[in-house]
């Protein structure tokens, strides 16, 4: 908002100045229009990595159809992982694949077109709800790790349903566009024994949404926030201080 109202502001100072029938434009005048342009090429710079950005969560995101059709669902779904720069594990195995720090990976995992997959880390990656159409037919996925994940919100917790009968453990931590609607849809993995749900900031109380996230997962151990979190408010916990204090004085009067 204040680049916005700076390049206004300095555009139309300088419309007045021209209009104005000065013969030469004044120092002043000369920098508003220096000024203008800046703010201009600077609210352009910033559309353009927006733009970019969003193309780039797109293509990382598009279904491998291709991959599908050729390989299989197996092979495709963990070239996606790799591809993220997440990593996974194959079931029956102990082997991670996992890319290297440029991003490049081995081929191997082509060589078992048949396993599933069973572990998959995807912390800090761009996976969205539309990524996970690359991994639907992996029912024997059992851990799903999406830390830190910017692009996880509630569409994507819609869509976990499709690991309702595999799904056993689901991290969920630092994932800053989750809220309490979103992990509602939660209810539909009925599998699930351990959900981590720390440092979700949009969850305004943590500790009551631990309470009904347990009673709507009974079997569910669920981790990163204390019941007490977000329960307790700072008036009201000074207002409990300040009565105790007052009924220790009282009691210290008697005695």
């Amino acid at each position: 908002m204040r680049r916005c109202s700076a390049h206004v502001c300095a555009a139309v100072a300088v419309r007045r100045a021209l209009s104005s029938g000065a013969a030469a434009p004044s120092v002043f005048t000369r920098f508003l229009l220096k000024l203008s342009h800046y703010f201009y090429d600077v609210e352009n710079i910033l559309d353009w990595n927006g733009w970019l950005r969003t193309q780039a969560i797109i293509r990382k995101n598009r279904l491998f159809g291709y991959a599908q059709k050729n390989f299989g669902n197996n092979v495709a779904a963990a070239y996606y992982i790799l591809t993220l720069r997440g990593s996974f594990r194959f079931a029956g195995q102990s082997e991670w694949f996992r890319p290297d720090s440029r991003g490049r990976f081995s081929y191997d995992f082509m060589s078992t077109p048949d396993a599933q997959i069973e572990e998959v880390d995807l912390s800090g990656t761009l996976i969205n709800h539309n990524g996970l159409e690359n991994l639907v037919k992996q029912n024997k996925l059992r851990t799903l790790s999406v830390r830190g994940c910017p692009e996880v919100d509630d569409w994507f917790l819609a869509h976990l349903h499709v690991f309702g009968e595999s799904l056993v453990e689901l991290d969920l931590s630092h994932c800053s566009r989750i809220t309490v609607g979103g992990l509602a849809a939660l209810q539909n993995l009925r599998k699930l024994e351990r959900l981590d749900i720390s440092g979700l900031p949009r969850l305004q109380n943590p500790g009551l949404v631990r309470i009904l996230l347990e009673e709507m997962l009974p079997h569910c151990q669920v981790s990163g926030v204390e019941y007490e979190q977000g329960l307790i408010q700072p008036d009201s916990q000074e207002q409990t201080e300040d009565h105790h204090e007052a009924s220790t004085h009282t009691g210290l009067r008697h005695l």
